[in-house]
């Protein structure tokens, strides 16, 4: 179907992004493509290395999911953010990434977590990842002629802690800045490996190697290093509710806040009390 409507047609899961651009005249496609009744697109799979999440699986049911939680608990702290809940029970996880809104809280959580979206078509499969998915603002490297069917989030190394914060005008508005961060421990609670990636401050989810941000042996980060590294790699802009200087400064302090929980959980995570949510 689509291979024959190519850019005529538009794909409908949970229609919480398409809708809206319809509404407003930005987008008006010919035809609809209704997935929702596709078999086998509406489940959430985890195995020792990963979360698959299917086309037509909405935010909320991938919110609530323990098996989900339990082995990724960065994408629970991320989709709390995501809208509203009413937003959340008709939207779709893949759909999210495939919009690819710079604002978006999900790009950044596979992007941090490295994994990929599987697109179909009639030319065969193929798995995109992450950091090759998202190529502009609401722009993926999804063909006119295929079919986002799953998202898979790769289960962070041993030792790791996440934590994920975003600062909107008010909640459920598209964020200012937001960040998520993957912190990595060995057995000492010494940091092997920290990363963050951050929202609405650049064409895309913006992903920053902090490794070199750590303090010594312990868990610290310097905040100066951590500025730096940040500031090497985002390109905020001034809009109608923020200015760009707000947004890095907004960067600055919630990358060291989603670090010094990431590295909490970690260190939690080790001492066998469970990963915070």
């Amino acid at each position: 179907m689509l291979a024959t409507l190519q850019e005529t047609g538009k794909v409908l899961a949970g229609g919480q992004s398409l809708v809206p651009l319809m509404s407003m005249r930005l987008a008006a496609p010919e035809h609809l493509v209704d997935i929702n009744h596709v078999a086998g697109l509406d489940g959430v799979e985890v195995d020792e290395r990963t979360v698959r999440v299917g086309a037509t699986v909405r935010h909320r049911d991938v919110e609530l999911h323990e098996g989900a939680h339990a082995a990724v608990p960065l994408i629970r702290q991320a989709l709390v953010h995501v809208a509203h809940p009413t937003v959340r029970n008709r939207g779709t996880t893949v759909g999210s990434l495939v919009h690819a809104d710079p604002a978006a809280e999900m790009p950044a959580v596979l992007v941090l977590l490295d994994g990929a979206v599987e697109l179909r078509s009639t030319r065969g499969s193929r798995s995109v990842p992450a950091a090759e998915f998202f190529v502009g603002p609401m722009e993926s490297s999804t063909a006119a002629d295929e079919l986002a069917v799953a998202a898979t989030f790769l289960r962070p190394p041993h030792g790791s802690g996440t934590a994920f914060h975003e600062l909107a005008r008010r909640h459920g508005d598209y964020a200012m800045c937001g960040v998520g961060a993957v912190v990595t421990t060995d057995g000492d609670n010494a940091v092997t490996a920290a990363r963050a990636a951050l929202i609405s401050v650049g064409a895309g989810p913006v992903l920053v190697d902090l490794a070199g941000a750590v303090t010594g042996s312990g868990g610290g980060f310097k905040e100066s290093a951590v500025r730096d590294l940040v500031d090497a790699h985002i390109d905020p802009e001034d809009d109608i509710h923020a200015t760009a200087q707000y947004r890095r400064h907004l960067a600055h302090v919630l990358t060291t806040r989603v670090l010094d929980e990431a590295y909490a959980a970690a260190v939690s995570a080790r001492r066998g009390e469970g990963v915070a949510s």
